[in-house]
């Protein structure tokens, strides 16, 4: 088959490096991390990389291939390719076109190869020498391989329909589509089904799938952290909390008159996190792993492993909350069986691709939500260190007006019943960093409006009162607010980028 046409790359990479040097420099990232076994393994589920169907296996050369994509370079990018593509989800790499004088750099680039190599040879020389080296040859023409210069995912799909045929991507693909899009091209011809329906889920749990279970856990991290945050807007204290600290609420405020109004912006912000994650895995229940996507049960598991050990930090604190021990207990069976329980078959739907400015608009906003989930993670580290030891920063202290050894001869629990809260919600919002994070960086696909409202619903509810409570209690310290405001500015601009692409219509399926 010919080749596809494109228009002249217009990457930022290629811009300041140079086609070639991009391609390169790229290509020598990902073999770097992908040439170890850990970095293999990242690449693999930081694309969003799975088996992919039967039906896309084949063959190119007499050579068996998972799957009937690959990418075609030049000798002096194969020993990067060799070591890249095969976690990328690609099934095949060809080298071409190979001279004799390229034969030892072939050779030396195919050695511990984990990915079916084939050569297109210029002469008979080259082809005898490297017979040993690489698993087959390809000819030129050959019209059961299409060499391909066009990032279209949808065009890459529609000739794979061709069952003999073996798709080859240029480097320049990659470098303009991004290193997913292996993933998305497989991802687009997948057959799917139509997805579950809420009604469709009957009364016998037993029966339940994975995905309701999920969502049962969305639910009841969202009704908890209303709860919380009834509870701090009112009685602020429960029984527990007094007979705990040995103190009411009038003598903590005649204690410090701030002190009260710091433990309700604690408590407000833990509460304000607990309904963001809620919304997450909500949206991870019933707009990922409802409709197949094996990175939603993924992005569920890794948010709940990180979230639900933190309930030992009352080992470092010496507080056990009641209300807090009872929800994790009731939620964590619900979150095992959502993970464990086998998932549906794909049922997603895929949105046509759009206008190339509104895809690239959108690979600026993924990657500024990445970044703000990564800093909301090293935030929540930072938070539940401090909270497991020293307790206080600088600008708690000045709020309060006050020292910690004077809090501490007011109450000697009264300083680690505050370490409890500042270190839960630093394990909360790091489980809500991975979820964003993870969310961001494996659902970015155009028309998964369920995406962008899921972020959207979990930034207001994560960081809205937080800077309410802030300016409620007059604590406006613009250094200890810094980081709330950045992320708000990064959220908000990234979903605003990202709009278009995500929230584009996908097509309705035809009726039976």
């Amino acid at each position: 088959m010919p080749d596809w046409t494109y228009h002249p790359l217009r990457g930022a990479a290629a811009a300041v490096l140079g086609v070639r040097r991009s391609q390169r420099t790229a290509l020598r990232l990902l073999a770097a991390i992908g040439s170890r076994p850990t970095g293999a393994r990242l690449i693999a589920r930081g694309f969003g990389h799975r088996h992919p169907p039967a039906r896309l296996a084949g063959e190119i050369a007499g050579v068996p291939v998972a799957v009937r994509l690959g990418i075609s370079v030049p000798p002096s990018l194969a020993h990067e390719a060799i070591r890249a593509m095969a976690p990328l989800g690609a099934g095949v790499v060809e080298v071409a076109p190979v001279s004799a004088a390229d034969v030892e750099t072939v050779r030396e680039a195919a050695a511990g190869r984990s990915i079916p190599v084939v050569v297109r040879a210029c002469d008979p020389e080259a082809e005898d020498a490297l017979k040993s080296h690489v698993d087959g040859f390809t000819i030129d023409d050959d019209p059961h391989v299409a060499h391909v210069t066009d990032p279209s995912v949808t065009a890459a799909a529609t000739v794979l329909e061709e069952p003999q045929t073996v798709v080859l991507a240029r480097p320049s693909v990659l470098v303009a589509a991004g290193p997913g899009w292996f993933a998305r091209v497989v991802e687009a011809a997948t057959p799917t089904a139509p997805a579950p329906a809420l009604r469709d889920v009957g009364r016998d749990p037993r029966r339940w799938p994975a995905w309701w279970w999920a969502l049962l856990v969305g639910l009841g991290m969202t009704g908890a952290g209303l709860g919380a945050a009834a509870i701090t807007l009112g009685p602020v204290l429960l029984w527990y909390d007094r007979d705990y600290l040995g103190m009411t609420m009038h003598e903590l405020h005649a204690a410090n008159h701030h002190l009260v109004h710091f433990l309700q912006h604690d408590r407000i912000t833990m509460a304000g996190t607990m309904v963001s994650i809620g919304a997450l895995y909500t949206g991870l229940a019933v707009g990922g792993i409802r409709r197949g996507w094996p990175w939603a049960r993924e992005a569920f598991l890794l948010s709940g492993a990180i979230g639900f050990p933190t309930l030992f930090y009352f080992l470092a604190t010496g507080f056990v909350e009641p209300l807090h021990t009872a929800t994790a207990i009731v939620l964590f069976p619900m979150f095992v069986a959502g993970v464990r329980r086998a998932q549906h078959a794909p049922r997603w739907r895929l949105a046509p691709e759009g206008p190339e400015p509104e895809r690239r608009r959108a690979l600026v906003g993924q990657l500024l939500l990445i970044v703000t989930g990564a800093g909301l993670f090293v935030g929540g580290a930072v938070i539940s260190v401090v909270g497991l030891t020293g307790v206080f920063v600088p600008t708690d202290l000045a709020f309060l007006g006050t020292g910690t050894q004077t809090l501490e001869a007011v109450s000697p629990r009264l300083v680690p019943f505050v370490a409890h809260d500042r270190a839960g919600f630093g394990g909360a919002l790091m489980s809500a960093a991975v979820a964003i994070t993870l969310l961001s960086a494996w659902g970015w696909r155009r028309g998964e409006t369920w995406v962008f409202w899921t972020l959207a619903t979990a930034a207001a509810a994560g960081f809205l009162p937080a800077v309410v409570v802030h300016g409620a209690i007059h604590y406006t310290d613009f250094i200890h607010l810094a980081p709330v405001y950045f992320g708000i500015a990064m959220t908000g601009t990234g979903l605003l980028l990202a709009r278009p692409y995500l929230c584009a219509k996908a097509p309705a399926r035809p009726k039976d």
